[in-house]
């Protein structure tokens, strides 16, 4: 990871930093955002609140306007250099809005348009390969998880304590 993409990570957090795992683990690998959640939540210490969604909404805009920052993580269909990808979050009225699809960049749209509010927001996109019916995740999406949680530990969960 090069300085700059470090640097990007930074502050850490705790109660005041919202994370969003957005799936369904009904649909195998989609679920990698819930599987995420359910680990890191369960680690010691752990004091972020979290949202388990199939999809975002308009309304949680009014979450993450109460909130220093939101971190959404999400599954990727598609390869990821080391199986995820850890990005900032800009604020962006340049989306599709349909009743099933608002992506994170719209809830922080919203949450500017509507609230005034501008909190720190960043994506972990989880690389999957598979997305049938099944409440499991693929072997190759489990590593990729695995490297997911290792890098959120050390790069997010040591910052904030550091």
């Amino acid at each position: 990871m090069n300085a700059a993409a470090a640097e990007s990570i930074r502050p850490g957090i705790g109660p005041d930093t919202l994370i969003f795992g957005i799936g369904n683990c009904g649909r195998s690998d989609d679920g990698l955002g819930w599987a995420f959640l359910d680990r890191i939540s369960a680690e010691t210490g752990f004091s972020s609140p979290v949202e388990y969604r199939y999809q975002l909404q308009v309304e949680d805009a009014a979450l993450v306007e109460r909130m220093q920052r939101v971190i959404f993580i999400d599954s990727y269909n598609g390869q990821l250099p080391g199986g995820f990808r850890w990005q900032r979050c800009e604020a962006s009225e340049d989306f599709q809005f349909t009743t099933h699809v608002l992506p994170p960049r719209g809830v922080m749209h919203y949450c500017q348009t509507l609230y005034g509010k501008a909190p720190r927001a960043d994506i972990l996109a989880i690389a999957g390969c598979e997305w049938g019916l099944r409440n499991s995740l693929s072997e190759a999406a489990r590593q990729n998880l695995e490297k997911a949680l290792l890098f959120f530990r050390r790069q997010v969960l040591q910052t904030a304590s550091a």
